[in-house]
């Protein structure tokens, strides 16, 4: 068993769902676009700084810049604009929970489009996985959630999905991992910062939950839950990578609850649990056809 990889597996899910219930605070209190825009920029110069710091460079190879653009259009600004637009009117858990469904939605393009072979265990979890969103979101949409709110979560994951199929490891071309961060957060802040400037009025509720989420965020899931992903990559490999993935929605969930007091249903525990289980089967799939 590799225990740094599963050290940094565990981390990084934890970090990754702990996200959503920061970003919530966040939107509460201050405009989510200009909040990302900042966000990113600080992180950016700081992970460039720390990049410099430790002797890397910007001299990155094409296939790094490549993720540079594309992670910083993709994850930061499409994914993560989205659903911090969204998180105004949709709880945190269930923005965790439909973001969960990434891996979900790389193995049904990978089997669907680029024919990439499923053993019928991933199918299983593929069908188990989305059937327990659907029972989810069901749920919650009949209780009351911005539909809306939750069709941007949807796009959101979906330019996730191809992020992930685009780019398959930054880590690949020499190094400079930590540059490689810090690049994509500013390109992630560059685009988004002209839509703030035209469509938000630029006001923030200041609060000490507001200035610790702030922080949080622009530190742990911005820059370390994003550095310990590219070098989880490059030790295990994508696939294997994305196995974690199937604790984020129990973490978020979890998370959510704890902090911000949002309340479970059975049936919440119900979809969670039939997504983890949908999610793990078909990374273990999609690992023994590796």
């Amino acid at each position: 068993m590799d225990v740094r990889a599963l050290a940094m597996g565990l981390v990084f899910a934890l970090i990754w769902s702990s996200a959503f219930t920061s970003a919530r605070i966040i939107v509460e209190a201050a405009p989510p676009l200009a909040a990302l825009s900042i966000r990113f920029f600080l992180s950016g110069l700081i992970g460039i700084g720390i990049a410099w710091a430790l002797g890397q460079s910007m001299r990155l190879s094409r296939g790094q810049w490549r993720s540079v653009i594309i992670f910083g259009l993709c994850q930061n600004a499409l994914y993560l604009g989205l659903n911090f637009v969204a998180m105004q009117t949709v709880e945190a858990s269930l923005a965790a929970i439909i973001a969960s469904t990434m891996p979900l939605l790389v193995a049904a393009a990978n089997w669907g489009i680029f024919r990439e072979r499923l053993p019928v265990s991933g199918i299983v979890g593929l069908l188990a996985g989305f059937a327990g969103v659907a029972l989810i979101m069901a749920q919650r949409l009949g209780g009351g959630a911005d539909l809306f709110g939750v069709i941007l979560c949807l796009i959101g994951a979906v330019a996730l999905t191809v992020a992930t199929l685009a780019v398959r490891s930054a880590s690949s071309g020499g190094g400079n991992l930590m540059m490689v961060v810090g690049l994509q957060m500013i390109v992630g802040s560059v685009i988004l910062l002209p839509l703030a400037v035209l469509l938000e009025s630029w006001t923030v509720a200041w609060s000490p939950a507001f200035v610790a989420a702030f922080a949080y965020t622009t530190l742990f899931p911005g820059l370390l839950a994003t550095f310990i992903w590219f070098l989880l990559v490059g030790r295990i490999g994508a696939t294997r990578a994305a196995t974690y993935h199937f604790l984020n929605p129990f973490f978020g969930v979890a998370i959510a609850a704890v902090i911000l007091g949002e309340a479970l249903t059975w049936v919440d525990v119900a979809g969670v649990t039939i997504v983890a289980i949908g999610i793990l089967m078909v990374q273990r799939a999609r690992v023994e056809t590796a």
